[in-house]
């Protein structure tokens, strides 16, 4: 199984014994050794994948790495995190997901009707199996903890990925001091109740349920 460990923050290292890796398609910066790419189609594995992808215009290009060696990986400067699978399935944005373990299976997930308020189509990426993946974020990721007791509220310009027995739904954040201005301005919010982990990023994107 190959090796994943950050050279820093915001570079991958991925050491090879004639493994293979999924990575995001042009976020190979160099590699020593031999290795061999290959562009891989759709964001998901077979049609399903390919269609949902298709319907919700969703870019999610990804190549296999494959070779003996060290491959460095990074994306437009964003901070790496590196989150360990043991058969469990984590749900990440498209454009947060960097690289994955080859014998990781990746594929799409329905969100539910209003996931589209979140700007990001109505399907999110899923990576499920034994190893590592690792995912990105616009600024250092915050980890938190979801329990039964304790359900968690994020912002969907701010969510990254989850991970665990997790509920996930969407409700309206409009209240009247949304709409005078004095609110948090955000039309939609993500709920997750049960018990698992959601990673968030300090920065904001652009989505369609943002200021009011």
């Amino acid at each position: 199984m190959a090796m994943f460990r950050l050279q820093s923050n915001k570079v991958l290292a991925v050491d090879m014994t004639g493994d293979a890796v999924k990575a995001k398609n042009g976020s190979m910066v160099a590699y020593d050794g031999e290795m061999a790419f290959k562009k891989l189609s759709g964001g998901g594995e077979g049609i399903r994948g390919m269609v949902t992808r298709r319907l919700t215009g969703e870019q999610m290009t990804l190549m296999e790495v494959k070779g003996r060696g060290t491959c460095w990986f990074a994306d437009r400067a964003s901070e790496i995190n590196l989150v360990g699978l043991q058969g469990d399935k984590l749900y990440v944005e498209s454009s947060n997901l960097l690289a994955t373990d080859g014998g990781l299976r990746t594929g799409t997930e329905f969100t539910g009707l209003r996931g589209a308020s979140q700007g990001n189509g109505l399907f999110t990426t899923s990576v499920e199996g034994h190893g590592q993946a690792a995912i990105m974020s616009d600024g250092p990721a915050v980890v938190l903890r979801v329990s039964p007791q304790y359900p968690l509220t994020v912002d969907p310009g701010a969510y990254v990925a989850h991970q665990g027995n997790l509920r996930q739904s969407f409700q309206s954040g409009v209240t009247f001091r949304t709409l005078l201005g004095e609110g948090g301005g955000e039309a939609f919010q993500m709920r997750f109740e049960g018990d698992g982990l959601v990673y968030v990023q300090p920065s904001e994107r652009n989505t369609i349920a943002g200021d009011v």
